[in-house]
């Protein structure tokens, strides 16, 4: 990572601009290229500048059909082209759970479709993000102090990354590496969220993928009306991330209204929770709400 430039350097650079700049057009050299000569004949190359800290992220990735449908895709478009442009991206899907925390391919596998009976055209989505190892090595230096780590190096990206994933940076450009969620205790993924932190001031966006309520045998179709206990769930996230309470954002199951209606099993609720603790302190905003089949929460978080 570069040092961010003193104001004495950037002073300095933008005298020798001054000083140089009809020089280098008399001499038919272009100074946004980054050289200046110098009287010496030296040519000096500014620093580069330092990467823009991201903010962290939590997506409610709703059904697999989100990724061919343009309407519920857009909002996650326009999201991610008003965040910075992250080097990587690493992810904590719901849809991974092993012990220890493993990491996934670092280099481009084939998706894993992990869903069924659904039109062919979803198993036809493609997604070659290229891999991540250097991301690999920093998450396990991080990590291995809070816990454990591992690697599965065919384990390809599922379906809770790769289908928000296209409608955020669709071109698949951005490297991407995947986390598996090893266990249901929310202070110990928050934990590591705090140990992955500094990933953020080297350009990576951690980025949660769950759903802020998600009760599958409750589901209903299309503009069904929100029934009282998923409304709750929703709000009590909204204002316990909005407000900072992480005391009661941890202790979610004796705090938050009907936990178990909510969540019958919290894969889809885990996630959020590294994605808060890398977050260290930074104000939540609420990019995307919503809500599909009734009482599945399209509620996104971006913490920074």
């Amino acid at each position: 990572m570069s040092d961010v430039p003193s104001r004495r350097s950037v002073l300095r650079w933008a005298a020798l601009g001054a000083a140089g700049l009809a020089g280098c057009r008399a001499r038919g050299l272009d100074p946004a290229k980054g050289a200046l000569p110098l009287a010496s004949g030296t040519v000096v190359t500014p620093p580069a500048p330092a990467p823009t800290r991201m903010p962290t992220a939590f997506v409610g990735h709703g059904s697999p059909m989100t990724m061919v449908d343009p309407v519920a895709g857009a909002p996650w478009t326009r999201w991610g082209q008003a965040m910075p442009r992250p080097r990587a991206i690493l992810v904590v899907s719901a849809h991974w759970e092993q012990h220890p925390f493993t990491l996934g391919a670092t280099t481009t596998v084939p998706l894993l479709y992990d869903f069924f009976g659904f039109p062919d055209e979803l198993y036809a989505v493609k997604y070659p993000a290229p891999g991540a190892p250097a991301l690999a090595d920093q998450v396990e230096r991080l990590v291995r102090p809070v816990y454990k780590t591992d690697r599965e190096p065919e384990r390809a990206l599922d379906h809770g990354a790769f289908a928000p994933l296209v409608w955020l940076y669709p071109k698949a450009d951005v490297p991407v590496l995947q986390m598996s969620i090893p266990t249901s205790d929310p202070r110990l993924l928050y934990a590591a969220g705090r140990a992955l932190a500094p990933l953020r001031d080297e350009g990576v966006l951690i980025l949660g993928s769950g759903n802020v309520t998600h009760n599958l045998r409750r589901i209903a179709g299309e503009g069904a009306a929100t029934p009282a206990w998923a409304a709750d769930f929703d709000a009590w996230t909204a204002d316990v991330l909005a407000r900072g309470d992480v005391d009661a954002f941890l202790d979610w199951e004796r705090k938050a209204p009907a936990p178990r209606m909510n969540h019958p099993t919290p894969d889809h609720w885990l996630p959020v929770y590294v994605a808060a603790g890398a977050a260290d302190g930074a104000k939540a905003t609420f990019p995307v709400t919503g809500w599909e089949a009734g009482s599945l929460s399209r509620r996104c978080v971006q913490f920074g």
